[in-house]
């Protein structure tokens, strides 16, 4: 009866224009609309075909302001069984150390975890660190780029997938695993699951309660910021090659000038 723990978060709809704060350089979280990350909705959906075959409970767990509980929602209504919301203005402008940190104490308050699964990496930081230091700071194996996963007892056997080719792993668990894009379709929440998710317990906490301090965490301890951002330039309108016989030359030309070969 595994107890599974899945990672997620809010993220600006790709679909909205997304950018940075014009004061702290941090993102701008109102000048877009926040859909829960498509790779978290995978990660769900596997935790619960894991709970469909072996029993055991999913705990949602998302670190973010006060509107990611709309996003915690959509993972009850999934079929998640709870969730952990850690909400504290003191984390505005963390990185992806003080994230990952703040996330390990958060799973140190959900009892007997035996299974952590996160995506690889979100769409608006598109970091792909955070399941690595996290599993670093809990002392778990990890397990990343996974498209399959099996439970078997207290091992955990997956098939990563990386640029180089395909490699079947083993763990024992507890573990930390990071999903693709291909591991599964997500489910649509029926009505029903939308119903039921309004009476989920959602545990909220702040980072004292997690026995974080505060100067420990936020953009002015952080160990990496944004000091300078701009707008991107407008696209500029292409060189048209016309092609009177020496058209092939001119292009081999143009590459070269752009160092291109």
């Amino acid at each position: 009866m595994p107890n599974i723990v899945v990672l997620v978060k809010q993220v600006p709809d790709t679909y909205s224009e997304r950018k940075l704060s014009d004061t702290d350089h941090t993102l701008d979280r109102d000048s877009a609309d926040a859909v829960l990350d498509e790779i978290n909705e995978r990660a769900i959906e596997e935790a619960l075909q894991i709970k469909e075959a072996h029993d055991g409970e999913v705990t949602v767990l998302s670190v973010g302001p006060d509107r990611a509980t709309d996003a915690i929602r959509k993972a009850l209504s999934m079929g998640a069984d709870k969730a952990v919301h850690v909400v504290d203005d003191a984390l505005h402008g963390s990185d992806i150390l003080q994230t990952a940190k703040v996330l390990a104490a958060a799973i140190g308050t959900v009892e007997d975890v035996d299974l952590v699964i996160a995506g690889n990496e979100s769409s608006d930081g598109s970091g792909g660190a955070v399941p690595a230091i996290l599993a670093e700071l809990l002392g778990y194996p990890q397990l990343t780029h996974v498209r399959e996963v099996t439970v078997d007892g207290s091992t955990v056997k997956v098939t990563r997938e990386t640029e180089e080719g395909l490699t079947h792993l083993e763990a024992s668990l507890p573990a930390v695993i990071s999903v693709g894009e291909k591991i599964n379709e997500p489910r649509y929440p029926s009505f029903k699951g939308i119903m039921a998710a309004k009476k989920k317990p959602v545990e909220t906490l702040d980072v004292s309660d997690l026995g974080v301090d505060a100067g420990d965490v936020g953009l002015a301890n952080a160990w990496s910021t944004v000091v300078e951002a701009a707008p991107k330039p407008p696209r500029e309108a292409g060189q048209r090659v016309e092609d009177d016989g020496d058209g092939g030359s001119r292009i081999a030309e143009y590459l070269v000038g752009q160092k291109l070969i």
